[in-house]
């Protein structure tokens, strides 16, 4: 069911309330974490409603519906490439988003290199890295992170900002408090490396059941859909 308009403005306004109270608990400027509006398969009538609320940055899972949105309401809101993308795919979002966070493969990498090249344009990544060692998650291993983030350094339409990842989904989130810390570690791990083109000043975790754990832990992006929009009815 949507919401209406009233309620998605006082979840957006709580969820941010509550960013906020985590980053006094951490000792952390508000101003240092994105709140990523995740959207997929929310109308293009409530993103309008979030952005007359000063919400600029909203989060896509799949290609098509980020492409359909982006020919309603273009660079009015920023859109950020969240799910899994099919090397074959690419070439629909690259010249769209201000920044893909889940770029799992070297060959994935190559390809948004390619398709870069061809619009003459620098595109900005995260790597996604499976920090829990989930079974049915994508991403590299911590162990593989730093090669793969060296390779993705030589590509020169291709700018490594930092890492992303997913944690597991549990009612106890203070279990996955370590696997933040994880990353957060491992960015840092790399920094240390100097790769050319490489920063690792992008951390992109958390979600709707803790984002709050996440913000304490370093996250710059917290990816927020179900504490914001509702819900969601993926059987429409």
């Amino acid at each position: 069911m949507e919401l209406a308009a009233e309620e998605l403005k006082q979840n957006l306004a709580n969820v941010r309330a509550r960013i906020r109270a985590a980053c006094e608990r951490a000792g952390r400027d508000p101003s240092g974490v994105t709140l990523l509006a995740v959207s997929k398969t929310k109308p293009i009538e409530d993103i309008q409603v979030l952005l007359g609320e000063g919400q600029k940055a909203f989060g896509e899972n799949y290609v098509q519906e980020l492409k359909e949105k982006y020919e309603a309401l273009g660079d009015a809101a920023e859109w950020h490439m969240i799910g899994h993308l099919q090397r074959n795919k690419v070439k629909y979002i690259i010249d769209k988003v201000c920044l893909i966070h889940a770029v799992d493969t070297l060959r994935l990498a190559e390809q948004i290199e390619k398709e870069a090249a061809k619009h003459d344009r620098i595109v900005e990544v995260l790597m996604e890295v499976n920090i829990a060692r989930e079974e049915t998650k994508w991403g590299f291993t911590e162990e593989e992170a730093p090669a793969a983030a060296k390779a993705m350094g030589a590509l020169p339409h291709l700018r490594l900002r930092g890492l992303m990842t997913s944690a597991p989904i549990t009612k106890e989130v203070e279990t996955n408090r370590p696997y933040f810390r994880g990353l957060r570690e491992l960015a840092r791990r790399i920094d240390a490396q100097h790769f050319p083109n490489v920063r690792m000043d992008t951390l992109s975790m958390g979600m709707t059941q803790d984002f709050e754990v996440a913000v304490e832990e370093g996250a710059t992006i917290v990816r927020v859909g179900t504490a914001i929009f509702g819900a969601r009815d993926y059987h429409m």
